[in-house]
Parts: structure tokens; C-alpha cells; sequence
């Protein structure tokens, strides 16, 4: 039988089998197949013959096969109910936890609150820079360890709290995983700025919005405030769809309980030949792709974007926009050298080869689409860049939203009117197509495969019933039972008090929006944020609402940017915020950290960066001279804010119904919402004629196909043999070098890459020192670099498409 389990688990398993009577593995395989019948990261081998043994009647004819088939399935039953269904949690997360170990200590938050205000920091100030800078938790994560175990030689100081009992010190002891898994909880919150800081951004600039009001410190503060905690609000909601279930693996963040473990760890097993423990593993990975990373990054960066076909003829267009990694769509066999350009798709080694194949399978499926278009130059496609994110005007330059608008930063349409309408590339085009099939097909897969786990889950919510009371078989939420949990009315006054601090800066200050645009957002966050929840905690693919809430938000508010904006910050964003607090809340629930704990950790570390963040903000737009212009002297241009200002004016001031509408340009993609929609249902009932529809996620597949504009099979198609190695050529044969080293690998990876990058852009990078040669000029050579449309205008003409007084 598969069981996809070690020896040492199959041990524990025996041991407890004989503890169980027929009718207790009968009722444990039961769950089973109600609970992972349809789940993809279940074993399909293990799930064929638990069928097998519950349904089949005809195997109890044969005495013999029947004895042999129900000690097999009976070990599977022990293993359910001692330890994670899941061969991947097993690797990493033990199945033991010990109470007494302290995990909120002086030196874990105090080593936590200054590394997020260091992060924030960090994060902040470089983010209008081009090139910029960012610090991902790995790094803390990585940093805290060497300075937690110096804090072992603090001396023993404490006291005792009154009303507790409980004794404070600086030295509690060893430094130990649960003070290290604080710290990367309070890393992973306390990294991110405000997302409101784009609204702010695009408000004050001169050469934006030009709103000098927006610089006001307590405007900012409520509305950075409200975004960043509202998400706290609904995570505490959905912790019964997205976190206590056991489907709910959250796969990224068993990298992250694998550092730890490997700094922790006091055992070495020997496995598959292999005797190197996990700690000299990670050193050696981490300083390889650390030296590696410079050449790639600086020194040879042909390796990162390894375009050889176009080196053939570098002025060929149509060679270009196939094979170019850079603009075109990339169809190479050998694209890159390059672990940071082929994890955009998702990394190999984290990701199930299932997400990672439905990825690429949506992109490859929808490539001879986007060339197709180009070429037959459909919607005007041919004549702008095959694959870029770009809006364009009728002259194929890019489009002039300044053109577009008045005074108030209001739609003018007589100005509208003299300049042209917003054309799209190819690329850019489809993506919109399938992102509204997208987010159909989440709500209709999700409802289909899901809807058991789901009213479920609702029930479970309505009735307040704790969260270990059915945990015979969830061996985590038992033993998360000693921990007393954060009540769902600690979460809703973070969410009533979010809206009212996000209602009160946007209804006090002249923002030309209703204060009821938090309501609307939140509306939006609330349909999406548990199916989408459980796409990305099942696959760790995640779909963005970014796309959709432009579209309704430019609906809703057509004319006004800023309140396209808001309504953005306050659907996408908190979507967004909730799934990364819910994916930490799991985090903790892995590692067996106190809820309370979390809770407070996460709520602090959020409101310390949301004021660093602020206050940096407040400095770059009165310390830093120039700041946005495209000629500032230290290349504080804002790249972000300047995007963002494009989608705004793009989706709230022009609107989509200028582009989607009826008789509108790409009108029919309308339809697309339809399509995808009803897609999953064809799916559900194809998915028993054979194991191919079984893996088959569409979400996933239409994910896959959102890859273009800007990135291309570059950034998908070298994952795809990496995970079939590893995920299952390893994983079935050395499952023991699998569960060992696998997820520590790609934690080193990670980790040096995000720590080379940080050390080369302020040795070279930030002065720019570049290394001119060959190696490093020829990947930005000809028509990949420079992007060339396949049909450009003649001399004669001065638009493409509808003219002045045509539109």
C-alpha cells in the first residue's frame, strides 16, 4: 500500500493499530474518504484501496485478501488519527508538543518588534527607488537565529507578574523553535507596508494628483490603519474554513517550520545513505546559490534571461515575440539559470507537482492564442507589444492619462474625446479574459469540490462549537486543545473598529468618496476571501482580486480614481491581508503556539511597522528632493506609485465601461465570466474517467494562464521537470531524503537569494557599478529588449483605429 510515510510513522502507526478494534478503523477510514475523497494531495494508491476495502464487496469472498487488504488499511487508519494525513506535514511538523516551552519571551519580542521596524524601514524607503530593495521574513527569520541563541548569555533577570504568578526573564533558557517561530510570525506581518501608501503617493505628487492635503498625518494613519487590520478581523472569522481543517495544508508554510526545525533540531537520522544533518545541509545550499546568485544578478546575466534564439537574428520580430524571455512569450526550452526567474510561477520544491503542472498547462494552452491575435492583428494588438502590461494610445505610445482628466482629477470627456481611446497588448488583453474566468471558476470550483468542508464549517460557526471538539482525527487540533483559543468577538471588534477608523479618513478629508466604499470593499473581501482561501491553502496558488476589484470599483465610482482606489484597497487588499493572517494563524497551529499568543503578536508587530511605515512615507515626501521625477537624482522615481496612478485613472477615471462595455473594444471577454463559471461543473463530473481530471484544478489552469504580461514560460516551464524530480521521483522512491532535505532546500534557495540580493544592491547596485560586457548585454539586444510590434504605421498615418471625433 502507498502510504507515503517513514518507517519511524509507520512504526507509531502499528503500535497504535493494535490499540483499535475493527469498528474504529472502519469509522477513521470512513472519515477518510468523506474528508479527502476529492482531495488532490491525498495518496491517490492509499484512497483506491480504502474504497476498496469499505465498498467492494466481492473482496470479501477471498478470505485471505480480505485479512491481508484490512491490515493494510489499518495501519492508514492509525496514521490518520496519530499524525497529518499528508506525507509533506509529516516531514516537518511534529506530531508531539510539549506546553511548558515558552514561546513569548522578552528576547523573542524584542528581537521581533526591532527586526519589523527594521523590515518596515527597509521596505518603505526603498520601494519608490528603481532599482528597489526588498526584505521578505525569510531574512529575519534567518538573522534571528544567531542573535537569539546570543541572548542565551544574558544574565537570568526577572520578575513575577502580578495576578499571573508567572515569572518574566531575559534568559529563560536555550533559545528554542517556538521563541524563533514568534518572530517569523511577527517578520511576516511587520514586513509589509501600508498598500494605502499608493493611494497617498498618487494623491500628493506633483506630477500625479497633485492633492497636497494627502501629506496630512492623521489622514494616513486611519486609512493605513483601517487596511492593515481589517484583514485581522476576518482572518479570526474564516479560521474554520481555512485553518483548522486538515486540507488546509498551507504548503509555503512548511519551508518555513523546516528552517526552523533545522536550527533545532538535536537528532540526525541517517537516511537513503545520506548522514548530513539538516543545519550543514542548509549551511551548504545557502552559501552555494549565495556565490551563485552574483552571476546571474550582476556578473553574467545572459543566465537569467537565457534568450540564445534571438542572439540568432536579434532583429527579427517575430523570433522575438516567440522565444524572448524578456518580451516576448518565451517558448524555450532552456530559458534560464536563473532559481529567481523560474520560482515566479511558483516554487518547485513547495509547490504539489500537481499546482505546478496545471500552472504551466494554463499557459501553454493560451500562448498560441496570444500569438494569434498579434499576428492576425486583432483589437489593434499588432501593432504594440506582444506581451506587455502597458496601456497604449492609438499611436502605440503609452497612454497619457494626464489627457484624460481635469483640475478635480475627474474623467473630462470632451479631453477623452480629442486623444484616443486605451488600447491593450495582446498579452494584456487575454489576461483580463481569464482573470474574470478566474474569479467565476473559483466560486463555482470551490462551492463543487468543496461544499461539504464548507457548510460544515458554517455550521460549526453559527453554533460557535470549539474547534477540537471532532478532532479524533486531527492529531494538531488535539493537541492545540491545551491552548485556550481567541474568540471570534476578539476578531469582530478589530474588524468594527477597522471599518470605523477607515470610514472616518475617508468621509473627513476631501477625498470625493462615500465613507460607505469600506462597506462595498469589505462586501467583496467576504464572497472571495474563503474560496479563494481554499484554493491557495490546498494548491498554494493564489488568486488575486486586484483585476476584479478595478473592474467593479471602476463600475461602482465611474470618474473618480480615488474612490476606485479605495474600494481596491478595501476589496483586494483586505482579502490579501486575511489569507497571509490566516496562513500564519496555521503557522502557529503547526507549531503549537498558544492562539493568544499569535493574536497579540501579530497585532502589535502590524501596528509598529503601520507607524515606521508612515513615518518614512512622511519623510520621502518632504526630505527627499524631486521625489517622483523621472530625472530624481538618486533614482527615487516611484515605479509603484506611477503604475498605480495608471490603473487609476485607467479604471476609475476612464472607466471600464469604456472598454468592456457594450459595443466597447474587448466587450466579448465579458463572456469569459460565464465560461469560467461553468467550466468546473463539466470537470467535477469527468473527473472519475480518468486520474488526469482528478489533478486537474481549473483555478490553477487559469492561474497558469495569467502568467503573460509581463512574465512567459520563462517564469513557468523550468519548474515543471524540478517538481516531477522532486515532488515525485524522490518523493516515491527516497522518501526519507525527501522529508528531510527537500523543503530545507528550498529555504536555503530562498534565504541566499534574498540575502545575496540585499548585499549586491548596496555594494553595487544602488552607486551603479555595472559590469559592462557580452554576458551582460547581449540578453538586452534587439527585439526582445526593445519590444517591437509586428505591424507599425505608415508614414502617411498618424493612428490606428478609431480617429478624433470616432470614439
Amino acid at each position: 500500500m502507498d502510504m507515503q510515510a517513514l518507517a519511524a510513522d509507520i512504526e507509531d502507526a502499528m503500535a497504535h493499530a493494535e490499540t483499535m478494534s475493527q469498528e474504529d478503523v472502519e469509522d477513521a477510514l470512513k472519515y477518510v474518504v468523506e474528508v479527502h475523497d476529492r482531495d488532490p494531495n491525498f495518496p491517490t494508491r492509499a484512497m483506491s484501496i480504502i474504497r476498496q476495502y469499505l465498498y467492494d464487496e466481492s473482496i470479501k469472498a477471498d478470505p485471505v485478501a480480505y485479512s491481508k487488504l484490512y491490515e493494510e488499511v489499518k495501519v492508514e487508519a492509525a496514521l490518520v488519527s496519530i499524525n497529518s494525513p499528508y506525507a509533506e506535514v509529516r516531514a516537518v511538523v511534529s506530531a508531539h508538543d510539549d506546553p511548558s516551552i515558552p514561546a513569548l519571551t522578552v528576547r523573542a519580542f524584542i528581537i521581533g518588534i526591532v527586526y519589523v521596524a527594521a523590515g518596515a524601514f527597509i521596505n518603505q524607503f526603498f520601494s519608490i527607488r528603481q532599482p528597489g530593495i526588498t526584505v521578505s521574513s525569510n531574512v529575519a527569520q534567518l538573522l534571528a537565529y544567531p542573535v537569539g541563541k546570543a541572548c542565551e548569555t544574558l544574565p537570568d533577570w526577572g520578575v513575577i507578574l502580578p495576578f499571573y504568578g508567572t515569572r518574566v526573564s531575559l534568559n529563560p533558557g536555550p533559545f528554542n523553535m517556538k521563541e524563533h517561530m514568534v518572530i517569523t510570525i511577527m517578520a511576516n506581518v511587520g514586513f509589509n507596508t501600508p498598500y494605502t501608501n499608493y493611494i497617498v503617493w498618487v494623491q500628493y505628487a506633483d506630477r500625479f494628483f497633485n492633492q497636497k492635503w494627502a501629506k496630512n498625518f492623521g489622514y494616513q494613519a486611519l486609512i493605513a490603519l483601517s487596511t492593515n487590520f481589517i484583514g485581522y478581523g476576518l482572518a479570526g472569522v474564516t479560521r474554520r474554513f481555512l485553518v483548522y481543517p486538515q486540507y488546509a495544508i498551507w504548503p509555503a508554510n512548511l519551508a518555513t517550520i523546516a528552517l526552523n526545525k533545522a536550527f533545532h533540531s538535536d537528532t540526525n537520522t541517517y537516511v537513503n545513505g545520506w548522514a548530513i544533518s539538516r543545519m550543514r545541509f542548509f549551511l551548504y545550499c545557502f552559501g552555494g546559490m549565495f556565490v551563485y546568485f552574483w552571476f546571474p544578478n550582476y556578473i553574467f546575466q545572459a543566465l537569467s534571461y537565457f534568450n540564445w534564439m534571438t542572439w540568432i537574428a536579434p532583429d527579427n520580430v517575430t523570433l522575438a515575440a516567440v522565444t524572448g524571455g524578456i518580451s516576448g512569450l518565451g517558448l524555450n526550452p532552456i530559458p534560464t539559470f536563473d532559481w529567481n526567474i523560474l520560482v515566479v510561477g511558483g516554487d518547485p520544491l513547495i509547490n504539489p507537482f500537481f499546482t505546478i503542472a496545471n500552472y504551466f498547462a494554463g499557459a501553454v494552452v493560451t500562448m498560441p492564442i496570444i500569438l494569434a491575435l498579434w499576428l492576425s492583428n486583432t483589437w489593434y494588438t499588432g501593432y504594440l507589444p506582444i506581451n506587455s502590461n502597458g496601456v497604449f494610445d492609438n499611436s502605440g505610445a503609452r497612454y497619457n492619462v494626464s489627457q484624460t482628466v481635469n483640475e478635480d482629477t475627474l474623467f473630462d470627456l470632451e479631453s477623452y474625446r480629442a486623444y484616443s481611446p486605451a488600447y491593450l497588448a495582446a498579452g494584456n488583453i487575454l489576461l483580463y479574459g481569464f482573470f474574470f474566468a478566474a474569479y467565476s471558476s473559483t466560486i463555482s470550483h470551490t462551492f463543487i469540490y468543496h461544499r461539504r468542508e464548507i457548510i460544515l464549517s458554517f455550521k460549526n460557526l453559527i453554533k460557535r462549537k470549539k474547534f477540537d471538539e471532532d478532532s479524533q482525527y486531527d492529531v494538531h487540533s488535539r493537541l492545540m486543545s491545551a491552548y485556550k483559543e481567541v474568540p471570534e468577538w476578539h476578531y469582530l471588534i478589530v474588524l468594527v473598529v477597522s471599518i470605523a477608523l477607515g470610514a472616518a479618513g475617508v468621509g473627513a478629508y476631501p477625498t470625493h468618496t462615500t465613507p460607505a466604499v469600506v462597506l462595498y470593499g469589505i462586501f467583496l473581501a467576504l464572497i472571495f476571501c474563503v474560496p479563494v482561501g481554499i484554493i491557495r491553502a490546498v494548491t498554494n496558488a493564489e488568486v488575486t482580486l486586484n483585476v476584479l476589484a478595478e473592474f467593479f470599483g471602476g463600475l461602482w465610482f465611474p470618474g473618480n480614481a480615488t474612490a476606485m482606489n479605495f474600494f481596491k484597497s478595501y476589496g483586494y487588499v483586505t482579502t490579501a491581508h486575511t489569507l497571509a493572517f490566516a496562513q500564519d494563524l496555521k503557522l502557529a497551529h503547526y507549531t503549537h503556539i498558544a492562539p493568544k499568543i499569535t493574536f497579540w503578536v501579530q497585532m502589535i508587530a502590524t501596528f509598529v511597522s503601520t507607524f515606521v511605515a508612515i513615518a518614512v512615507l512622511n519623510f520621502q515626501m518632504t526630505g527627499i528632493e524631486d521625489v517622483c521625477s523621472p530625472t530624481q537624482k538618486d533614482r527615487f522615481t516611484c515605479p509603484g506609485p506611477n503604475t498605480f496612478f495608471t490603473a487609476s485613472v485607467l479604471w476609475g477615471t476612464l472607466g471600464p465601461t469604456r472598454m468592456f462595455g457594450t459595443g466597447a473594444i474587448y466587450n466579448p471577454l465579458i463572456w469569459c465570466f460565464l465560461i469560467g463559471f461553468c467550466l468546473p461543473i463539466i470537470f467535477y463530473y469527468l473527473r472519475d474517467r480518468s486520474v488526469v481530471f482528478k489533478y486537474f484544478h481549473l483555478p490553477v489552469f487559469f492561474l497558469g494562464s495569467l502568467i503573460w504580461a509581463p512574465y512567459n514560460l520563462t517564469n513557468t516551464w523550468p519548474a515543471v521537470p524540478i517538481s516531477y524530480v522532486f515532488n515525485i521521483f524522490i518523493k516515491t522512491r527516497y522518501l526519507g531524503w525527501w522529508s528531510k532535505y527537500n523543503y530545507i532546500l528550498a529555504s536555503a534557495f530562498s534565504c541566499a537569494i534574498a540575502i545575496s540580493a540585499i548585499i549586491q544592491f548596496f555594494a553595487v547596485q544602488y552607486k551603479a557599478v555595472d559590469i559592462v560586457w557580452a554576458g551582460n548585454n547581449i540578453p538586452y539586444e534587439g527585439c526582445d529588449a526593445d519590444a517591437c510590434p509586428a505591424f507599425t504605421l505608415g508614414p502617411d498615418e498618424t493612428h490606428f483605429g478609431p480617429g478624433v471625433g470616432e470614439f
